[in-house]
């Protein structure tokens, strides 16, 4: 009897740690890169499965900046903008360097080419007038996707995260913006900031929304639905 009971402990042991090293390993990597958006039935770039780095392998690389472009425009919501330079990133900057992505061909300049058209934009709205706060968001989260997705010798020398934060502040505060800026913040050592941007972007998200179920699939380790994860983070109930 004994024994019956430690092997049946031991075994209740091993089933919980390889709980838990799936639960790690489900978690791990990039959060920008390697843990996709919802995005319900909103638009963007060619995906072949749900899988976070199955591409579409025939995709044209060449036509990614253009494509790119097109589907981030002024009415697309923050949330599927994320989705849409996530899968722009896996075709620019991750498929050279993971052999897992199929794609038939590649293109080492496609990302220098996508951001500077960003940058681009983002210089001309500002031409006579405030930038446009949604091209400052892009150019800044293509940068820290980019970032990301590669060393840090490879990727580009600017703050994205700073020009998160200053197109949140522009707007007057943004929840999916905030959103944006938990998950880059998530990776960083200032842990305030961190929960700062967390605290603000579940305070905004209706229930319901893209944005709470993106936030509660993102942050599940701190909370099963908005409810426990506005607790958890130290919002009081209304």
């Amino acid at each position: 009897m004994k024994f019956g009971r430690l092997r049946s402990t031991s075994f209740a042991m091993m089933a919980l740690a390889v709980a838990m090293a799936f639960n790690q390993s489900a978690q791990a990597g990039p959060p920008l890169i390697c843990h996709p958006f919802e995005i319900g039935n909103a638009k963007s770039l060619p995906w072949a499965g749900s899988e976070w780095r199955t591409v579409k392998p025939d995709y044209d690389i060449n036509r990614l900046v253009e494509d790119t472009l097109a589907l981030l425009t002024p009415d697309t919501p923050v949330i599927v903008r994320m989705e849409t330079l996530r899968r722009a990133t896996m075709y620019a900057v991750w498929a050279q360097r993971d052999s897992e992505v199929k794609l038939a061909a590649k293109n080492d300049k496609v990302a220098g080419q996508l951001l500077d058209r960003l940058m681009g934009r983002l210089k001309q709205s500002a031409v006579g007038g405030k930038p446009n706060t949604l091209a400052m968001f892009d150019a800044g989260y293509f940068i820290e996707s980019w970032r990301q997705a590669t060393d840090a010798r490879s990727a580009p020398q600017m703050d994205g995260y700073g020009m998160i934060v200053k197109a949140t502040n522009m707007r007057g505060g943004d929840a999916s913006m905030e959103f944006a800026s938990a998950l880059i913040t998530s990776m960083r050592s200032d842990k305030a900031a961190h929960r700062a941007h967390l605290q603000k972007a579940v305070a905004g998200a209706p229930e319901g929304s893209l944005l709470a179920k993106n936030i509660v699939k993102h942050f599940s380790d701190k909370g099963r639905n908005l409810a426990e994860l506005r607790a958890s983070v130290g919002l009081a109930k209304n």
